[in-house]
């Protein structure tokens, strides 16, 4: 006594996304009545039904069943043969189980999935993109893309040239679009390209679901099956769409920009220079004219003894003082104190002297230059050296005048020259004071820790004339 099942073919073919029948015979040799629960087993089994999946027969008697393969059209339903089994296990009688086989083939298809960014690119002369593609087929496919352009304006290049995905695997390609030459000027141009992702196999092509002459599924001459045909519902290889922008080295606001700093140098050679040299040659000319026109006074020794006249008078008498004049120990005394602070001609001598201050960030220090005793200082020239571009005031003073206060940071060398010379009483000093707020960087090109100025005074330096 014992349990038989028959599968109604030895093998099948199935397309995924397609369906696929057969029968299954199951009789009973028992004497007693067995329900049979029918199961399938194997790689097959996730896409696979039996209808119905439970039979009941009295002794002697047998049903035949329907076993339907419908694999999805997605990377799970791996192309290939595997074998089906179906397990039948008797309720009463379990040790009689029985598990009859076959051999399902399923067929390959070929899907592609791919994306390509960015979809615009801007450049000089390249732009570079990038190429994903996911293999959505059951099979292992080698990847080619092949970008390509109306004209020959653009060169591609593709790396890797071929990529390997196995079902349901992602990669990504980069590719270059490089334009065949630059634009210097002008406007920008658009170059557009495609790029078709395909099976490297021209082959591999797309699998489907076979139909008989009626366009109905084929039951096999009665037992079921199915033959691959093609689909018509077959993914096309994929068609990636890409813009180049190739824009000018030099774009048209620096062109207009060149253009008004040319006439603007330009116009500063041609009127505001010759200008502004004329007016300073005028006032230097009116300066030297005003200081020419102005007489020296000399005082005229008295002859016997006589009073110098006052101007449009008639002479004193001898011995006498004029009206408003002063007596003789007057006038000593009055020589002598005007005499204190002017120089005796012929006794100048060009002399200049170095004033050097350092001062501490955030202090002021002070240098001077003191005229000696018995001599006056006329200052003709001053030139102030900031060499480490410190920050802060210097405020430069001559005896109980201030000359110039000037911020440190406006200047590197400073010079002052005068026609009509600053003079400096003996006893009295040339003085430099600085305020420092921040040191500055030398020529070394490492920050100094204190601020450095040098002040230098050229002049003439002459006797005093004493008084008598």
């Amino acid at each position: 006594m014992t349990t038989s099942a028959e599968l109604g073919l030895p093998a099948l073919t199935v397309a995924p996304g397609g369906v696929a029948t057969t029968t299954l015979t199951v009789r009973n040799d028992l004497d007693i009545v067995e329900a049979y629960a029918l199961e399938v087993v194997g790689d097959c089994a996730a896409w696979t039904t039996v209808e119905p999946a439970r039979v009941s027969l009295f002794p002697g008697t047998s049903e035949t069943v329907t076993i339907r393969l419908a694999p999805p059209r997605s990377p799970a339903a791996r192309a290939g043969e595997f074998p089906l089994g179906v397990r039948v296990l008797p309720t009463e009688r379990p040790e009689l189980v029985t598990v009859p086989e076959t051999t399902v083939t399923v067929t390959p298809f070929h899907e592609l999935q791919a994306a390509l960014a960015p979809r615009r690119r801007r450049g000089w002369l390249r732009g570079r993109y990038r190429t994903s593609v996911r293999n959505l087929g059951n099979a292992p496919t080698t990847v080619v893309p092949t970008p390509g352009q109306p004209g020959e304006d653009l060169r591609f290049r593709v790396s890797p040239e071929r990529l390997r995905l196995e079902p349901g695997e992602s990669g990504e390609m980069r590719l270059q679009a490089r334009a065949r030459k630059l634009i210097w000027f002008g406007k920008q141009a658009t170059w557009p390209f495609e790029v078709t992702v395909a099976p490297a196999d021209p082959a591999a092509g797309p699998d489907g679901v076979g139909k008989d002459g009626d366009g109905k599924d084929g039951d096999g001459g009665g037992k079921g099956g199915s033959a691959p045909a093609v689909d018509p519902t077959a993914a096309q290889n994929p068609k990636l769409d890409g813009e180049f922008l190739q824009v000018p080295v030099f774009p048209k606001w620096l062109l207009a920009l060149l253009a008004a700093l040319i006439a603007l140098l330009l116009a500063w050679f041609a009127l505001v220079r010759p200008a502004v040299r004329s007016s300073a040659k005028q006032a230097a000319e009116k300066a030297v004219a005003q200081q020419n026109a102005t007489p020296t006074p000399i005082a005229a020794a008295p002859v016997d003894g006589a009073q110098p006249a006052p101007s449009g008078g008639a002479p004193a008498a001898a011995g006498k003082p004029a009206a408003g004049q002063p007596g003789a120990g007057q006038a000593s005394a009055g020589a002598g104190s005007r005499g204190q602070g002017l120089a005796v001609p012929g006794t100048g001598q060009q002399s200049s002297a170095t004033i050097e201050v350092q001062t501490a960030s955030g202090s002021a220090s002070t240098g001077n230059y003191q005229v000696p005793r018995g001599k006056v200082f006329d200052i003709t020239d001053i030139v102030v050296a900031n060499f480490q571009g410190d920050q802060g005031v210097l405020t430069i003073t001559a005896g109980k005048q201030t000359i110039t206060t000037i911020a440190l940071e406006t200047f590197r060398n400073q010079d002052y020259h005068w026609v009509t010379p600053i003079q400096v009483p003996a006893d009295q000093a040339v003085t430099a004071n600085v305020t420092c707020e921040s040191p500055g960087t030398p020529a070394s090109g490492k920050q100094a820790s204190t601020c450095h100025e040098l002040l230098n005074v050229s002049g003439t330096l002459s006797d005093i004339r004493q008084g008598n």
